[in-house]
């Protein structure tokens, strides 16, 4: 389905803090440059009749105080819109609100930068289980489907995505980015230890496998 190698170098990830309203908060951060334009990137990220094509149908009303309902998965409300530079929403999902902040930049050596800050308050009851990884993973899942979409122009087909990721090669994506973002962690000034038990368990919760 994709180069996991090459796939899993091309994301930049980050972890860090950031203070929000409701004191300090957790931050997950994905960078990843494409052959397109800011202009093209912003579609795919924004209309509803292309975000199906790579990640999951979407209702609502997709402007400033509009209301969205990913299928399946998060919902929330639209705070900012700067097209074609980016958006702020809230990300609900499961009883628990965090935040997402996307920026669109065009990159420097061409093409177009993707970045995607995903924000956990503090007491975030995930965070305290698996770390960055809760969220990390989740996302550079999607990105496959922005990158296939993106170099194809065509829609991913979600049933053969999902079956791609419990095939060796899908479990092997899965691990390797539950890896980069322990790493990540280690590197904000996380306790190995704890990071490595966080990377465990998000590594279980998503491959089904048994953890300690």
């Amino acid at each position: 389905m994709i180069d996991v190698t090459h796939q899993i170098n091309a994301v930049r990830r980050r972890v860090g803090s950031r203070v929000i309203e409701a004191g300090e908060g957790h931050v997950v951060t994905l960078g990843q440059t494409y052959d397109s334009t800011v202009e093209d990137l912003w579609d795919a990220c924004t209309n509803p009749e292309r975000i199906p094509r790579w990640f999951l149908p979407v209702t609502g009303e997709l402007r400033p105080g509009g209301t969205y309902q990913l299928v399946g998965n998060a919902g929330g409300t639209v705070e900012t819109c700067d097209p074609p530079k980016g958006f702020t929403a809230t990300w609900e999902f499961d009883g628990n609100v965090s935040w997402i902040e996307l920026r669109l930049t065009p990159a420097a050596d061409g093409g177009a930068r993707f970045e995607l800050d995903h924000i956990s308050p503090d007491d975030d009851e995930k965070w305290q289980q698996f770390g960055p990884g809760a969220v990390g993973v989740g996302w550079d899942m999607a990105l496959i489907g922005l990158t296939l979409h993106l170099s194809t122009g065509e829609a991913v087909d979600p049933q053969e995505a999902m079956a791609w990721f419990g095939t060796e090669e899908g479990l092997r994506f899965v691990t390797e980015s539950s890896e980069a973002w322990y790493a990540a962690s280690v590197s904000d000034g996380e306790a190995e230890e704890v990071a490595r038990a966080r990377a465990d368990r998000t590594l279980a919760a998503y491959t089904g496998a048994e953890s300690a």
